[in-house]
């Protein structure tokens, strides 16, 4: 096994975004998205709305999915998510 470096940190320490290695810190946020539509619509939309207010997000993991039932019908859909963002050390 080989401990590459870049810029003199090793690559596990670097992170990923648009093809640029950036050196920095992810944190991680748990969210919960909801649609009436479906799962993947409420993933889409709680990244659209948590991307108003958080820069630099770099992935997301779904935790848990789940939906409420009405009738014989499924009326809502939520999903549990794990939003990541790179850390601007820059930002006062």
């Amino acid at each position: 096994m080989y401990n590459l470096k870049f810029f003199g940190k090793y690559i596990s320490e670097l992170i990923l975004i648009g093809g640029w290695f950036l050196v920095g810190i992810e944190k991680h946020l748990s969210i919960t998205g909801t649609s009436n539509v479906s799962w993947k619509d409420a993933v889409v939309q709680a990244v659209a709305e948590a991307s108003k207010t958080i820069d630099y997000l770099s992935s997301v993991k779904i935790l848990d999915q789940r939906a409420k039932i009405e009738g014989r019908k499924i009326v809502q859909y939520y999903v549990d998510l794990d939003l990541a963002f790179v850390v601007d050390r820059d930002r006062d």
